[in-house]
């Protein structure tokens, strides 16, 4: 017997998690440095269960996001930037906390950055 409500907890808490996971639908925009320049990136967020779709636009052009995840806080997505003709590849790894979201940018093979995106109400 105590196996069952034990699983039936579990289960429970996994499905509360899932139906109030993190709020990251929306917009989100960060400045930051890049080799000395400032950049703005807006992302446009939205998350469908653990998957994390979207767009993000800079000064660069517009994005698709891909790979996109969220488990918990924890959030994930690639964006593919087009540099004059070279595709490089953007992963955003970072952490959800309320209206901020801590990310690091790794960008390819070139290092990586810290920004802070903000959603914008």
């Amino acid at each position: 017997m105590n196996k069952a409500v034990l699983r039936l907890l579990l289960l429970a808490v996994f499905c509360l998690s899932y139906l109030f996971g993190a709020d990251i639908d929306g917009k989100w925009t960060a400045t930051y440095e890049v080799q000395g320049n400032s950049i703005t990136t807006t992302w446009d967020l939205k998350a469908d269960g653990n998957k994390l779709t979207g767009k993000a636009s800079s000064s660069l052009g517009e994005r698709e996001l891909t790979d996109g995840k969220i488990e918990g806080n924890n959030v994930s997505w690639t964006e593919n930037v087009d540099a004059g003709g070279t595709a490089i590849k953007v992963t955003c790894k970072g952490t959800l906390n309320g209206d901020e979201i801590k990310l690091t940018r790794q960008v390819a093979e070139f290092g990586s950055t810290e920004v802070t995106a903000k959603r914008v109400k």
